[in-house]
């Protein structure tokens, strides 16, 4: 039985400046059913502040400690190092790296750049990495759908060329990284073989959350999602849903 539940945020909650449709009716059955709700997200564009801000506007409420982001695991490796941050993310992420006044050695930091991955920056990453420094990846996504409804880059392109270019392997730590979904598992104090995680990218939501142990992984139909995007993934999908509401749907029947 489902007893707790992970719901990836764009392209399940909201897509662009536009809630899904039934979504934060969806989320509200979760909580009036007394199931503990995380959000996560790879979206390394927006401070936290910001898509909790996005998530109330569109009428779910989360509080910060129901949210998780890659940021947090990275300011923490970055405390347990004493490694300074080298930022190659969206200028709007850089408030969440504020304040520590690392003094250490540098280590990459990648995020979703967008127009930020210009030659020159991807260089000076590139020289860091060359000499030896740690690379840190928020996330590693293909592709993500994008404010005008298409298919665009994500970072993940920018973390394979960097890897290939300076032969140094990044340590992911959003999304697949089951360091992450652990850590949200555990917020809730349920055993991951009782929790959920729903989402519309099936390699990193859905089969990363069952690798990393997870009881259900539920693919929906909304976001990124393309027909046969199920039967690309191993592990595949414990089901493939139309949308939030219909995976919400298949959890709190199977619950009575």
């Amino acid at each position: 039985m489902i007893r707790a539940v992970c719901l990836d945020i764009a392209g399940v909650l909201y897509q662009g400046d536009a809630a899904v449709p039934g979504a934060a009716d969806a989320v509200a059955r979760l909580r009036a059913a007394g199931l503990p709700v995380r959000f996560l997200t790879n979206s390394s564009r927006s401070p936290k502040r910001a898509v909790l801000e996005k998530l109330a506007r569109f009428g779910i409420a989360a509080a910060p400690d129901e949210l998780f982001t890659p940021v947090a695991a990275a300011r923490a490796w970055l405390d347990a190092t004493g490694h300074r941050a080298h930022l190659l993310v969206h200028p709007a992420l850089e408030e969440d790296f504020a304040g520590d006044g690392w003094q250490g050695p540098p280590a990459v930091v990648l995020g979703d750049a967008g127009a930020g991955f210009t030659y020159d920056r991807l260089n000076a990453a590139f020289r860091l990495l060359a000499e030896g420094a740690p690379f840190l990846a928020l996330a590693a996504n293909r592709v993500f759908r994008d404010a005008d409804g298409l298919l665009s880059l994500d970072a993940g392109a920018f973390v394979r060329a960097l890897e290939y270019a300076s032969g140094t392997e990044a340590q992911v730590l959003g999304k697949p990284a089951p360091a992450f979904f652990a850590a949200a598992v555990a917020s809730t104090g349920c055993p991951p073989g009782t929790v959920a995680m729903i989402g519309d990218d099936a390699e990193n939501d859905v089969a990363g959350a069952l690798r990393a142990g997870l009881g259900q992984g539920i693919l929906v139909r909304t976001g990124k999602y393309r027909t046969g995007d199920e039967t690309a993934v191993d592990p595949p999908p414990s089901h493939l849903a139309d949308d939030l509401g219909a995976a919400v749907a298949r959890i709190l029947n199977d619950a009575g």
